[in-house]
């Protein structure tokens, strides 16, 4: 049974990747304590659905992001022997999941108020999250604490593939709850 409570982060660190540990308050656990978050609120997203696609979207995105925690956790001197990296091909392949979902519905030009469907206002979280940790990575690249920017790029397309993924689910939703013909 794997231990739950080791009692290493009873004084106010934690660990990173490797031998070093630093205050929880640190912007690195902060930064990568906000993924999970955002991680979290992804699989109540997932939760909600029995869309497959959708499921399959999030499921997805889910395992990138412990990728990217996994990086915002590894310190510079361990970071070749990690080898945890986002790369211009995961944001590539975030790019192209929105084109693909954007051919089947219609974005609105205008502010949508998140709460017309509990799996659209799941992900609206989720989305307001990830755009938390992106501003956080943000303030980490311009520190020089990291050194890849596709850690920020991969985190501001993945705020705009779950804004387009709820306006999806919204719209089939809305369709599943039409009177069919002859109603």
């Amino acid at each position: 049974m794997a231990k739950v409570t080791t009692g290493t982060g009873d004084t106010g660190y934690t660990g990173l990747l490797g031998e070093q540990r630093v205050p929880k308050y640190d912007p690195r656990p902060e930064t990568f304590g906000t993924v999970d978050e955002a991680t979290s609120a992804l699989g109540l997203a997932r939760a909600t659905t029995n869309d497959p696609r959708v499921k399959e979207v999030i499921y997805h995105v889910q395992q990138e992001l412990y990728l990217l925690m996994g990086e915002l956790a590894t310190p510079p001197e361990n970071y070749e022997a990690m080898g945890l990296r986002i790369t211009s091909e995961h944001v590539q392949s975030l790019e192209n999941i929105e084109e693909e979902l954007k051919l089947e519905v219609n974005i609105p030009n205008k502010f949508i108020i998140p709460g017309d469907s509990i799996g659209g206002a799941a992900l609206d979280l989720a989305r307001t999250i990830i755009r938390r940790s992106e501003r956080m990575a943000v303030k980490l690249l311009h520190d020089g604490v990291i050194q890849n920017g596709e850690v920020v790029r991969y985190l501001n397309r993945l705020s705009d593939l779950i804004f387009v993924l709820a306006r999806y689910v919204e719209v089939k939703s809305s369709l599943a709850q039409r009177p069919q013909e002859g109603e």
